[in-house]
């Protein structure tokens, strides 16, 4: 489980962020790439952009219920 302590400062405010435990396998960002991308000097992901419509919410719940580390949380600032 994603700990929001441990988040990248990189994530912008909200509900959905990745935390230290990004292994940068890709998948949220190939899942949902409108609000997921990849800080390419640290080699991990985090949430550039919080999703906007329903659409972008479930597919960024996907890629929180993919993600084969547990690094993506759902209990950010909103």
């Amino acid at each position: 489980m994603a700990e929001k302590d441990e988040k990248w400062a990189e994530n912008v405010k909200g509900k959905f962020y990745v935390d230290e435990q990004c292994i940068d396998c890709d998948l949220c960002r190939e899942t949902a790439p409108d609000n997921f991308t990849r800080y390419e000097d640290g080699g991990y992901s985090y949430v550039f952009k919080q999703p906007e419509s329903e659409a972008e919410v479930a597919l960024c719940q996907e890629a929180l219920e993919g993600c084969p580390v547990e690094a993506i949380g759902e209990d950010g600032e909103d």
